[in-house]
Order: C-alpha cells, then sequence, then structure tokens
C-alpha cells in the first residue's frame, strides 16, 4: 500500500521557517475548503508540553478567521480530556480537518526543529501514553532530549525556546489563516488560482474522502 505521508523539517529559529512552513501547510490543504480545527495539546503543568497550550493561546488572541482552535493555558487539551474534544469537535462540525499540534523529545541536534506532516500524530508517544491518534495534519516541535526520564526532562525544558518555538508556529498558521482569507475571496471562474496554493492536487483530496 502507498504511503501518502509527507514531511517537511526546518529549525524555527530560520529567517524563512514562517514563509517556508506556512506555505508547504497550505499546499497540503484539501482544495475545496472544510472547517479547520486547530487542537493544540499540551499542559500548562510541565512547562516542556506547555508548547501546544501557549500556541493555542497565542492563536486566539489573533483572532483567525478560518480556523478555529482548542487547547489554551486557560483551557488545555491534554491526555485526561483529549477524547471528549475529539468527541466534541465531530459532533460540532462537518468533515473538519484538523491541524494537531504538541511538543516532542528527540536528538539533541533536533532540538528547536518543527516537523510538519500530513496525517496524524501520536500525542504522548514519548512518555508511553495510550491516546488515540489526532490530526489530518500536524505539527510536532522538539523541545528537548529523549532517551532518559522523559518526564522530567519535560518539566526541566527551558522556557525560553518553548516560548520561541511557539510564537513562531502561530506565526505560521496566522500567515496560512491569511492565505485562507484570500482564496476565499476569489470567486468561481478564478479557481486556478486557488489550485496553484494547494499542490497536492484533486488526487488527495479523493483519497482523503474515501477514507
Amino acid at each position: 500500500m502507498k504511503d501518502n505521508t509527507d514531511f517537511h523539517t526546518m529549525l524555527h529559529s530560520h529567517p524563512d521557517s514562517v514563509e517556508t512552513l506556512s506555505d508547504k501547510i497550505t499546499s497540503w490543504l484539501p482544495v475545496f475548503p472544510r472547517e479547520y480545527i486547530i487542537v493544540a495539546i499540551g499542559t500548562d503543568r510541565s512547562t516542556g508540553d506547555a508548547l501546544g497550550p501557549l500556541t493555542g493561546t497565542y492563536l486566539k488572541q489573533m483572532n483567525l478567521k478560518h480556523m478555529e482552535v482548542f487547547g489554551t493555558i486557560h483551557e488545555p487539551v491534554h491526555a485526561q480530556n483529549l477524547v471528549d474534544y475529539m468527541k466534541e469537535i465531530k459532533t460540532k462540525y462537518r468533515r473538519p480537518y484538523i491541524i494537531a499540534i504538541d511538543a516532542c523529545l528527540g536528538r539533541s541536534s533536533s532540538i528547536g526543529k518543527l516537523t510538519l506532516g500530513t496525517g496524524p500524530l501520536s500525542p504522548g508517544a514519548a512518555l508511553g501514553k495510550n491516546l488515540p491518534v489526532i490530526g489530518d495534519l500536524h505539527i510536532s516541535a522538539v523541545v528537548n532530549v529523549s532517551g532518559f526520564m522523559e518526564y522530567a526532562v519535560l518539566q526541566n525544558t527551558r522556557l525560553s525556546i518553548v516560548v520561541d518555538m511557539a510564537t513562531t508556529i502561530a506565526s505560521i498558521l496566522k500567515r496560512v489563516d491569511n492565505q485562507l482569507t484570500y482564496t476565499h475571496k476569489l470567486s468561481v471562474p478564478t479557481l486556478p488560482e486557488f489550485r496553484k496554493n494547494h499542490v497536492v492536487n484533486y488526487e488527495h483530496e479523493r483519497n482523503h474522502l474515501l477514507n
């Protein structure tokens, strides 16, 4: 069976990260508009795991036009309530397209890198948590080193890198939202311009509808 998953990794501090990664996300979005939902996973009780809630909080403050945000510092989406939030989203939205965000651990050389991927992520996998996968598209942020005492590592992650990465992710998704605003204003006869921003093309959408 063909693997239709695509990935793209880039250092969050790269000067072109916002433009490059937002364009990549836009190119992966469905050709036909969906209800776009951002689920920022994590908890404010752990510095490293606060990346998701921080990102969600920043996005809420940006007043996105075409994306709904779940997961903030005051209302985090975490292991204890993730299933309930997923049920709520499926009930409230028709054919939602979910962009999942989560912190992760990796090699020391990967700290600070953002990985975009089509398909779901497995929240809490690094900590051995058995949680349902989530997302039509995902963003993972390497906040610290894996391999030993992961809970302690997340607890002792530097807040500075978490804040910086959350700020970058929020800026990326704000730019995606702005691009959606532009394309939604186009009239039907100008659909080719819309397609140009969605290079996955109709085959991607067809496969998604069949799954």
